[in-house]
């Protein structure tokens, strides 16, 4: 008889950022999540998008932590896997930061990043 294997999260969330999370999906009362992915951009090469989805893509990747929901996009599983969500707040700005290990630069305002996809064979983040 088969038996099940769990796969591990894609990515994870710390408390402050399902927190945050959740605090703009309350704003919206159609929100099912919000969707992760990056696009090609900046001087460093690629960004990460956020966007509120009202609904899951076919393929999206399915992250629930505290009744926080990300969606990520499927181009970009290989990009962010083994990455940690966080949302930090200074005196000068609050914003999500992406603890990613699969970032090899970023530019100097911080806007861009430099990813590589995941080693082949490697494990995700748990």
């Amino acid at each position: 008889m088969p038996t099940l294997r769990m796969m591990p999260k894609v990515m994870t969330m710390t408390d402050a950022a399902a927190k945050r999370v959740n605090a703009l999906m309350s704003a919206n009362p159609n929100a099912l999540g919000l969707k992760i992915g990056i696009k090609k951009g900046g001087c460093a090469g690629m960004e990460y998008t956020m966007a509120v989805a009202e609904q899951k893509g076919p393929h999206d990747e399915v992250i629930e932590q505290d009744g926080a929901i990300l969606l990520v996009d499927p181009a970009a599983i290989m990009y962010l896997l083994g990455t940690e969500m966080d949302y930090k707040t200074d005196k000068l700005s609050s914003q999500f930061v992406f603890n990613n290990p699969n970032q090899r630069g970023a530019c100097g305002c911080g806007e861009s990043v430099n990813l590589v996809p995941a080693a082949e064979g490697s494990s995700r983040a748990d």
